[in-house]
């Protein structure tokens, strides 16, 4: 589990996110944190105190970054330094004296944030915004972090629309070892990874352990793909199991019974996808994700309406040849145990029943049966689940959940707003994964006792499935 805030302090690489205010500092820490609790807004300044997010794997820090306040005087700084005549080999002490004479004067608080994490063996990346034009106010910045004399590298952002990277990236190519292009908002784990492998050169002492990181990154991402599978495997099985029981005391139950039975055990089944996205969030460190509600999961495309049906289920002609496939391999199964005695009609009628009844169940989730004998001690049942199709429907959802949290920078702070048609089941529900996953399903339809393999082989389907989603 990924233990964001831990502050134990070890050989783990640790870098200062520098710059201008309101460049896009906060974003990249944010997404190279893997973190949506760093503070992110447009008003300049709203960064003034230095932060640490480390993204840490099973308690072991990967590495740890610093956001920090943008410079704001930046020339006057430049100027104390440049009063002190020393070599380059000391001018890392000028920057430790003028943190050291300058601690509590609130004039300089930014500055001084940003340059003690450096000053304590932070390497530096600075952030510019390639959408606006390079002017040479920017130089005092750079120049005071040679000053610095620790390992730096520039990563180029782009906030709007204009192009000016060019001419950063000729201005920046003086003062920085490395100049890299980084758009926190759009960033793939193969970006990130990029990223860091960038930071591995900064410093001959990082290679190993920053190599070391990347290889925690990568098993990390592996991790959070197979929990994800983990949990939807819990939750169409929890599904398919769910059973909802209502108690009546009179001779026979009444429809309005019967209909609030049916509400209690949909609700039941909304609660358990909900629970599941709750999970799903957590494992992508989206804790403070926030998406549009009209479409997922209950107002709009509600769990169970036919046009979540049509855009994550199987269709009705999918479902009869599924029906037929599976009712065929059972009459098979009579013929060859009468050696050929029903003269082969086995595999025809069984087909045909279960094309029907596969045909028959589309919209029927489960049946509704009274149990108890006497008066008082009689109850309405509802599941396990007898419809073939909502498994798919229930499973699709989940899957395109899990696509859009990974996918989705934790730079970003709009509401997401989710937007489905049928290609995306066209993506994953192939022959092959429905085939596999009709077994499973079958299976646990049957009421018998499931193994604790079998869901963790399901669960590995789910992971394949994934593998190709993602």
């Amino acid at each position: 589990m990924p233990d964001k805030h831990n502050k134990t302090m070890d050989s783990h690489p640790k870098f200062a996110v520098v710059g201008h205010p309101n460049k896009g500092k906060s974003s990249i820490v944010s997404s190279l944190a893997m973190d949506d609790t760093v503070q992110i807004s447009d008003t300049p300044g709203t960064t003034t105190k230095k932060r640490s997010f480390p993204l840490s794997v099973d308690g072991k820090t990967v590495y740890e970054l610093f956001d920090t306040p943008g410079f704001q005087r930046a020339r006057q700084v430049l100027a104390w330094l440049e009063k002190h005549d020393v070599s380059a080999a000391r001018r890392h002490e000028v920057v430790q004296q003028f943190i050291h004479e300058y601690k509590h004067d609130p004039k300089f608080n930014d500055e001084i944030e940003l340059l003690e994490p450096i000053m304590e063996g932070a390497g530096i990346i600075y952030v510019v915004d390639a959408s606006k034009p390079y002017g040479d106010e920017y130089e005092a910045e750079m120049e005071i972090l040679r000053w610095t004399g620790e390992p730096s590298m520039a990563l180029v952002n782009h906030i709007g629309d204009t192009d000016y990277s060019q001419e950063w990236k000729k201005a920046l190519g003086h003062y920085f070892k490395m100049v890299r292009t980084y758009n926190p908002m759009e960033a793939t784990p193969e970006q990130h990874i990029a990223i860091l492998e960038s930071m591995a050169q900064l410093k001959e002492e990082w290679i190993v352990p920053v190599k070391a990181s990347i290889k925690l990154f990568e098993d990390y991402q592996k991790n959070m793909v197979e929990r994800s599978a983990d949990y939807i495997a819990k939750m169409v099985y929890g599904a398919i199991t769910k059973v909802e029981k209502l108690s009546f005391d009179t001779p026979e139950p009444s429809s309005s019974q019967h209909e609030r039975l049916e509400r209690n055990y949909k609700n039941r089944l909304r609660k358990l996808e909900e629970a599941t996205q709750k999970h799903l969030e957590l494992v992508w460190n989206h804790s403070h994700f926030q998406k549009e509600q009209s479409l997922l999961p209950y107002e709009g495309i509600d769990l169970f309406s036919e046009q979540s049906a049509s855009i994550f289920g199987l269709s009705q002609q999918e479902m009869i040849v599924m029906g037929a496939t599976s009712g065929a391999a059972a009459g098979a199964a009579i013929d060859l145990l009468t050696v050929g005695h029903t003269l082969l009609l086995g595999g025809t009628i069984g087909a045909l029943m279960g094309g029907v009844s596969a045909y028959f169940g589309f919209d029927k989730l489960s049946d509704i049966r009274v149990f108890g004998r006497r008066v008082g001690q009689r109850y309405l049942q509802m599941g396990p689940m007898k419809n073939r199709n909502f498994p798919y429907i229930l499973l699709g959802r989940a899957l395109y959940y899990t696509v859009v949290l990974a996918h989705r920078s934790h730079a970003k702070r709009e509401v997401v707003k989710f937007s489905m048609d049928n290609s995306f089941k066209e993506a994953w529900l192939t022959d092959r994964f429905k085939k596999e996953l009709e077994k499973f399903h079958k299976k646990f339809r049957s009421g018998k006792e499931t193994e604790s393999d079998d869901l963790t082989a399901y669960a590995y389907l789910i992971k394949d499935i994934l593998r190709v989603l993602l």
